[in-house]
Order: structure tokens, then C-alpha cells, then sequence
């Protein structure tokens, strides 16, 4: 004598909750997965970053080749 019965509807209820359980830690798997890879690649960027030495800039021509002209409004 079965005390709960479990209909056609219930059962189908379950498993598309189950499949969506699923789909949610596969999901969060793959995003923590994506964020620690994009972490470990700007990590290195900084380093990289931090290691490399800026080259000095080449100071400003005093001389210009073509007269500016100032006009007031």
C-alpha cells in the first residue's frame, strides 16, 4: 500500500529541476574556471609590465615648420 504517489507531471517536474541543478554547477565550473585563467594572464601582464623598462620620450622641437595663426572670435 504506497503512502505518496509520484505522477507522470511530478516526475517530469523533477527531472527538468534536476537538469537545471545540473546546468548550474556546470555553468558556475566553467566561469570560476575562465576567471582564474583570466586572472593568471593579468598576473603576467603586470609582471611583465613591471619588468619592462619605459624607453625616454625625445624632448619637444623648439622649431616648427609652419607659422600658427591666432584668430579672435
Amino acid at each position: 500500500m504506497p503512502i505518496a504517489k509520484i505522477t507522470g507531471p511530478g516526475l517530469a517536474g523533477i527531472g527538468i529541476s534536476v537538469a537545471l541543478l545540473w546546468g548550474c554547477v556546470i555553468g558556475e565550473r566553467m566561469m570560476v574556471e575562465r576567471a582564474f585563467t583570466e586572472r593568471t594572464r593579468v598576473i603576467q601582464d603586470v609582471e611583465r609590465m613591471r619588468r619592462h623598462q619605459p624607453e625616454p620620450v625625445s624632448a619637444p622641437s623648439l622649431h616648427r615648420s609652419h607659422p600658427v595663426h591666432v584668430t579672435a572670435g
